[in-house]
């Protein structure tokens, strides 16, 4: 297992908690999901990488891992540049104006 934070360990424990109460039917898997503050839908993917990954299944695995979606540091500079040169003056009220 890779280093995690303190607050991830803490995180999977909660939910692993949250998901054998559930799962003794102490509670709903409705109730687990208010609980956790996560939908139905997500309650149910949580359920079952649980089901076939066990306590690990539980862990962020986005951690560590950059977006695919990341704009190129180029990119963010430029645009930052031409505001501030050439758009610093405009404001949303410039583009809702009839």
């Amino acid at each position: 297992m890779k280093q995690l934070s303190a607050a991830a360990v803490e995180r999977a424990m909660k939910l692993q908690d949250v998901m054998l109460r559930a799962m003794a039917k102490r509670i709903t898997w409705f109730q687990a999901a208010e609980i956790l503050g996560i939908s139905c839908r997500q309650m149910q993917r949580w359920k079952t990488r649980f089901e076939h990954e066990g306590y690990e299944g539980l862990f962020d695995r986005r951690r560590g891992i950059p977006s695919p979606k990341r704009v190129p540091l180029a990119t963010v500079e430029t645009v930052l540049r031409l505001y501030q040169e050439q758009f610093l003056t405009l404001t949303c009220g410039t583009f809702t104006r009839s």
